[in-house]
């Protein structure tokens, strides 16, 4: 846990804030891909079908068209600059390279350090049974046929503490925090995570057209969709 604590505040302390965009048409483009995802996320609980419908017909044409370039649907399919020439894109680059030595070098030190010190050795013995395909899951680094699964071997238990104490840095440090591999997991999947959806050397049109694919087979679902029809037909009516 202090591990973690420690590689949440260095990562705070070591990591750059996101560049505002440098103009409009930067914001509307970074912006446009973000309603896209909310749009396909959080709408059907707050829109009627209709409107949802309409929503993302204008938004899936407009992703296709280029409407939302910064540098206009006329400059679509050309080679994007390359990331080391752009003092931004090298920040960023340099902002996740940051990030990632945080969460992997402390994790490679002290599996190091357990694997040097705490090699073939047991320590807790779970008390309910498990079957046989959790051996290899529970006895890393234990190479003996003959012991009971129960038995977790230092480096799995190692493991099973590193994704085991999401909750517990979720509960001190707060939903947002550093130390937690999953949140970091997380932001890299959902762009509207980020402050800027774009990471360096990107294509915005690819992401585009790939938001709008996902546009077009979402469709619109709401636990209130005839809820008239279900109140007048139930029995305590």
């Amino acid at each position: 846990i202090l591990t973690g604590v420690l590689r949440h505040y260095a990562t705070i302390l070591m990591n750059s804030p996101p560049k505002p965009p440098r103009n409009p048409l930067e914001a509307r483009e970074r912006l446009s891909l973000l309603r896209g995802v909310n749009l396909r996320s959080n709408a059907s609980a707050a829109l009627s079908e209709s409107s949802f419908e309409s929503r993302k017909a204008y938004l899936a044409s407009s992703f296709k068209n280029g409407v939302f370039l910064k540098d206009g649907p006329e400059n679509r399919g050309k080679g994007q600059p390359n990331p080391m020439s752009d003092p931004a894109a090298m920040e960023g680059m340099m902002g996740a390279m940051k990030g990632n030595m945080m969460m992997m070098i402390p994790q490679t030190l002290i599996m190091s350090w357990i694997n040097a010190f705490f090699a073939g050795y047991v320590i807790l013995k779970l008390p309910f049974p498990l079957t046989i395909r959790f051996k290899s899951m529970m006895q890393s680094g234990v190479m003996t046929r003959d012991l009971d699964v129960r038995w977790v071997s230092s480096l799995s238990w190692y493991f099973l503490n590193l994704f085991g104490l999401q909750s517990v840095f979720i509960f001190v440090l707060g939903n947002d925090n550093a130390a937690s591999q999953m949140t970091a997991q997380m932001s890299q999947m959902n762009p509207a995570a980020n402050a800027n959806p774009f990471g360096p050397g990107q294509d915005p049109d690819k992401l585009f057209l790939a938001e709008a694919e996902n546009l077009e087979v979402a469709e619109h679902y709401s636990i209130l969709n005839g809820i008239e029809e279900r109140l007048l037909q139930s029995e305590h009516f």
